[in-house]
């Protein structure tokens, strides 16, 4: 089975392009369920963390933010990649660095990156472990340390504890007094990614003027719904998007805060 993917185009594109309207607005929603997975790193099958696409393709040279599952007591050998990414942990406890390191287990919430060709381990603690893993440009590759080298960038590790979360005061595009967001990476004149924090029994619209927005929930249980799509509950690991201006809708059915990452090339508003 594929993601369930929930995609509505207007019946009217055809009618409005030939007029030489701009395209409607395109939204997606993927849920977690029948996510089919594959491995991440194929050439070592089944003792590999498993990997299934959100969006684009890691196989091709393109941006793509994916899930990665660890089984528990996970530990890879030391090795480096041909591109930086950066992690979000959704669920357990994950640790990356040095090979030499000692271990630092990061919960769900906490936030890493891993540049090029910086020598490097992964390991997984908890009874389950889920990340979102991302990437600029592509493909996604694993390769050993004696091909290491240094690229200029340097490695982060957020520790969920060490966030400094902002409210409204400090953010004007907050528009609600509970809610509270943090950069973690980019620039206000290019793509970045944010993560929010949705308190109990928040319910409101995150307002998009992005030509790129994509957003993943890390944690919580929300209610989604847009003009195009019908109201849906998703999970943790679940993701939406749109393109241009769009609404999306979103309730908070838990007791706890809800966490999302967003990646977007234009500033969203929370109303």
């Amino acid at each position: 089975m594929r993601p369930i993917i929930y995609t509505l185009i207007y019946f009217s594109f055809l009618l409005q392009a030939s007029q030489g309207v701009a395209n409607p607005p395109v939204s997606k929603v993927v849920t977690t369920e029948h996510l089919e997975w594959g491995y991440l790193n194929p050439l070592r099958g089944k003792l590999s963390p498993g990997a299934v696409n959100l969006w684009g393709d890691r196989t091709k040279n393109s941006a793509t933010g994916m899930l990665v599952r660890f089984k528990k007591g996970f530990e890879s050998p030391p090795h480096i990649h041909n591109i930086t990414y950066r992690g979000v942990v959704i669920d357990g406890l994950l640790h990356n660095d040095d090979p030499s390191a000692e271990k630092m287990w990061m919960p769900k919430g906490s936030f890493w990156t891993q540049p090029a060709g910086e020598s490097h381990i992964t390991a997984a603690n908890g009874n389950t472990n889920l990340i979102y893993l991302e990437i600029d440009s592509g493909p996604y590759l694993v390769k050993p340390m004696k091909q290491a080298f240094d690229n200029g960038e340097r490695a982060l590790n957020l520790h969920k504890n060490n966030i400094v979360w902002l409210y409204q005061k400090t953010l004007k595009y907050l528009n609600t007094p509970q809610v509270k967001a943090v950069q973690l990476w980019g620039s206000d004149s290019a793509v970045r990614g944010q993560m929010i924090k949705l308190p109990r029994q928040f319910s409101g619209v995150i307002a998009s003027t992005s030509s790129e927005f994509r957003a993943v929930l890390i944690s919580g249980k929300v209610s989604y719904r847009s003009s195009e799509q019908s109201v849906i509950t998703l999970e943790a690991g679940s993701y939406f998007e749109s393109t241009a201006k769009f609404d999306h809708i979103v309730t908070n059915l838990g007791n706890d805060d809800a966490l999302l990452y967003i990646r977007a090339d234009e500033q969203f508003e929370v109303r």
